[in-house]
């Protein structure tokens, strides 16, 4: 039997987003304060109101440690029950669990300070690079993989990817409007969490498709 050739555009993709990280975290070492952090920053706050702080510190709260832990329990009963999705549960493990990992390493080898002049709550920990954003990016960037299969139409697809985009969006900029985070923070953390969701993939597509030949080999050899 012919095996499948294994396709490394994943892996060049996810190679090409390390080197984006790794670039974002030389310039952010070298020079903590820059102005592209300041500008952009400054430009997010500028659209401050109380009924945006509201908005924004809600979408903050749907990425924190609780809130993705709650939608990660909810999308594995969704995955296991329904779906009855196994091996993909634990590719949805690896990758959430994997980027939460990652992004505690990394914290402790960088220890960015957070921005201390605009403050709208208070937040511990280190800076770089931003776990809201890089467990939303691994989170619905997973769930977006997994559930693309059982979407059939177009709209739907869109409608899949749109919501996905739109809530990893709004709980990035809702980090640096409530002034936890630098934007270099959010680039160098989707990056990052990009490059991992996508080695995971391509690992997970590798392992599906040796699964699927050793299956069909013993068939034929039944």
């Amino acid at each position: 039997m012919r095996k499948a050739q294994p396709n490394y555009y994943m892996l060049f993709l996810a190679f090409i987003l390390l080197i984006g990280f790794g670039a974002v975290a030389v310039a952010t070492s070298e020079y903590p304060i820059n102005s592209l952090d300041v500008h952009l920053a400054a430009f997010v706050q500028s659209f401050e109101n109380p009924s945006l702080t509201v908005v924004m510190k809600m979408f903050t709260a749907i990425g924190s440690t609780k809130g993705c832990v709650v939608i990660i329990l909810l999308a594995m009963i969704f995955l296991y029950f329904v779906l009855g999705h196994r091996m993909e549960l634990i590719f949805f493990s690896g990758v959430v669990g994997g980027s939460a990992v990652i992004n505690q390493i990394m914290k402790g080898g960088f220890q960015r300070e957070r921005p201390s002049v605009y403050r709208l709550i208070e937040e511990s920990g280190y800076s770089f690079p931003s776990g809201h954003a890089m467990g939303a990016f691994a989170l619905y960037g997973a769930l977006v993989f997994l559930l693309w299969r059982h979407v059939s139409t177009k709209q739907r697809r869109s409608l899949l990817i749109v919501s996905s985009v739109l809530m990893i969006g709004m709980i990035c900029i809702s980090r640096i409007y409530l002034g936890v985070h630098h934007p270099s923070d959010i680039i160098a953390a989707l990056m990052v969490s990009g490059a991992w969701l996508t080695l995971m993939i391509w690992l997970f597509q590798r392992f599906m498709e040796y699964r699927e030949l050793r299956s069909s080999s013993k068939s034929e050899a039944m």
